[in-house]
């Protein structure tokens, strides 16, 4: 089976991107007695069996086991050194990401590592990095990590398990509340029961397939640098989080360029999970107003590295001298990551966006098909799923199993009923020739709006009680005014009156989280293992106030489906879950989708070099690349670089 969502890109020095682990052996209980851990007894006394393992998987086994020497897609005998930098688009005056205040720096949380990590080449698996081993029944009802006692913080601090159960009630404390809200009550405690040595004692209700990774994956901050400086996770700040990580903040220039640095008292360097990566000395971002600025500056060589997003871009801009003299490289690099969910979303908080008749007309006016060919150069495909290019994606009418789930939520009043016999929801397929829709869709949409109560008056806007049908679209990047405007047009034509209102960065930040928009852009990265952390993306109890929930759904249908799907105990009932899941979003039409493509577009000064045998799930530019010094000096010398 496919991996079933999209993990973060990895983000280089930080061995905490997608990862896959070995699934220890389960110890029998006689082995166990005869030398049982101190704090496992209480399983033995209930008659559970207690698994101690190097890492921990719901499903399948782990790839790798504990003896590995190192990650099977690195170059074990990558150089070290030189520099790899990259851009971003806006602002930044703070250091913080965890906050609600100021806008975070690109990359601010490198330094920080987390308990267990994950790897690009096993989808499922977690894997002890902090920690030897971890320790839990197969109730799940509590897990044990046994701590490394060689963790050091940046400042040569030693890392405990003290800073581990700090950081935790830091976060129950001063988290987000999309966060808290999803999270409280997961744990019944969180006990010290030595230097090394730390205990979650998970409450009864918490998801069993979801406890031991959200303990896992607990960051390491340290208590006593936070007790000095009286530090905050919900403030915004200007000096870093002390880390444990390979990099720590070098310098910066506030809305100009951060750098990170090589942590020279790095604890990790020689794990056999970082053999390999943390390849460059520094890692360089450099701000830009806007993606056009941006460009023009990679071509003088202001930054090395750059991933492409701009189809437009990579079909007619790569000619400029530095590719004619074969200082800069293009490279089309497969990604075999679930595509993000790109899309328009609507405000459903606004009064005018909740009824699904007027969103569904107002999509029907996006012209994909010709947007693609005429904008795109035919480097897209459509996006349809919310595990879009996935066995987790809905296809088809729903499967036996799927209506079992669906069923009860229909009688319930909570679906149409249609949900049972009807294929999954796809958006109309357009005429690439022209943008303009077909008369028929335009027919089709102006039923559905005259249904709401939307009529078209003598000056051609359609208006209810009065109030005239406007759409305003909050956008930060000029390079959407090509693929807006001509939607816009559409909408004109139909008696919409829509507007482009362009922001900057910290404009944007605050009216999403604030919920001050119609239509703005969003992606949703879905998970390999849907659980919990959906409800951040789709429950109801997270629409006032989230940074993924940016809709403000509240659907009860949804509520349930999204419950069935972190309680799925198999595989196969976690597919069977996620499918109706799917399926019930796209009915809601809460979207209008966008596009995705399976490939990483890249180009780069001929400085860098990648592993053959790329893995499936990161492209990991800043994680397991590595500096050709030779090649960097042969390109100082012909004045390719400043």
């Amino acid at each position: 089976m496919r991996p079933t969502s999209r993990p973060a890109r990895a983000v280089t020095a930080q061995p905490n991107g997608p990862c896959s682990w070995i699934a220890g052996a389960a110890l029998s209980l006689g082995a166990l007695l005869a030398a049982l851990p101190a704090g496992a007894q209480e399983a033995a006394d209930t008659g559970e069996e207690v698994i101690k393992s190097h890492g921990y998987t719901n499903f399948g086994a782990l790839k790798y086991g504990p003896d590995m020497e190192h990650l099977d897609y690195v170059n074990p005998d990558a150089p070290k050194g030189g520099e790899i930098s990259e851009w971003t688009m806006g602002t930044f005056d703070s250091f913080n990401s965890y906050s609600r205040q100021g806008v975070a720096a690109a990359l601010n949380s490198l330094p920080h590592e987390r308990i267990m990590t994950s790897v690009a080449d096993d989808p499922y698996g977690l894997y002890c990095y902090l920690c030897t081993t971890l320790e839990y029944p197969e109730s799940r009802d509590w897990v044990i990590f046994n701590l490394r006692d060689d963790v050091t913080f940046a400042d040569g601090t030693p890392m405990t398990a003290e800073d581990l159960k700090f950081t935790n009630e830091l976060f129950l404390e001063q988290g987000i509340s999309e966060y808290r809200k999803v999270v409280e009550g997961f744990y019944e405690s969180v006990e010290v029961l030595g230097p090394h040595r730390i205990k979650f004692t998970f409450t009864q209700e918490a998801p069993r397939r979801d406890v031991i990774g959200f303990a896992g994956l607990t960051p390491a901050f340290s208590r006593d640098w936070f007790e000095k400086t009286g530090a905050r996770i919900d403030e915004s700040t200007q000096e870093p989080f002390l880390g444990t990580g390979p990099y720590e903040l070098k310098e910066f220039d506030i809305n100009r360029r951060v750098v990170y640095g090589r942590n020279e008292n790095f604890w990790g360097a020689d794990h056999p999970l970082n053999i390999g990566r943390n390849n460059f000395d520094s890692i360089r971002v450099e701000y830009f107003a806007d993606s056009a600025a941006a460009f023009e500056g990679f071509k003088s060589g202001e930054y090395t590295f750059r991933i492409e997003n701009s189809s437009k871009d990579w079909a007619t801009g790569y000619d400029f001298p530095a590719i004619q003299k074969g200082w800069v490289v293009t490279e089309e690099i497969p990604d075999g990551t679930i595509a993000g969910a790109q899309a328009f979303v609507f405000n459903l908080d606004d009064p005018t966006w909740q009824d699904a008749r007027v969103r569904e007309a107002i999509g029907m006016m996006f012209n994909f098909e010709w947007s693609n060919e005429s904008l795109f150069y035919g480097l897209y495909e459509r996006v349809e799923s919310f595990w879009e290019n996935s066995d987790l994606e809905a296809t088809g009418t729903p499967s036996e199993a799927e209506r079992a789930l669906l069923a009860p939520l229909v009688e319930e009043g909570l679906l149409e009923e249609s949900i049972l016999t009807e294929e999954t929801r796809r958006a109309p397929v357009l005429d690439a020739a022209t943008n303009t829709p077909a008369r028929s869709t335009y027919r089709e949409a102006g039923r559905l709006l005259e249904e709401a109560g939307w009529s078209v008056g003598d000056d051609g806007l359609r208006r209810k009680d009065g109030e005239v049908l406007e759409l305003v679209f909050l956008q930060r990047s000029p390079q959407f005014d090509r693929i807006v405007n001509p939607f816009i047009e559409n909408l004109a034509r139909l008696g919409v009156r829509g507007v482009l209102e362009r922001v900057d960065t910290s404009q944007y930040v605050e009216r999403t989280r604030s919920g001050d928009f119609d239509l703005v852009n969003h992606t949703f990265s879905m998970g390999f293992e849907p659980g919990v952390g959906l409800e951040q993306w789709y429950a109801s109890k997270t629409a006032d106030d989230s940074s993924r929930n940016l809709m403000r759904l509240r659907s009860a249908a949804v509520d349930r489906l999204v419950k069935m799907v972190i309680d799925a105990g198999s595989l196969e009932e976690l597919t069977t879950a996620t499918h109706a899941l799917d399926r019930v979003l796209r009915a809601e039409m809460i979207w209008v989708p966008q596009w995705y493509k399976d490939v990483h577009t890249v180009a780069y000064y001929d400085q860098y070099r990648h592993p053959e045998d790329m893995p499936p799930l990161a492209l990991g530019e800043m994680d397991f690349w590595w500096y050709d010094a030779e090649a960097a000096e042969k390109l100082r010398a012909e004045g390719a670089l400043r």
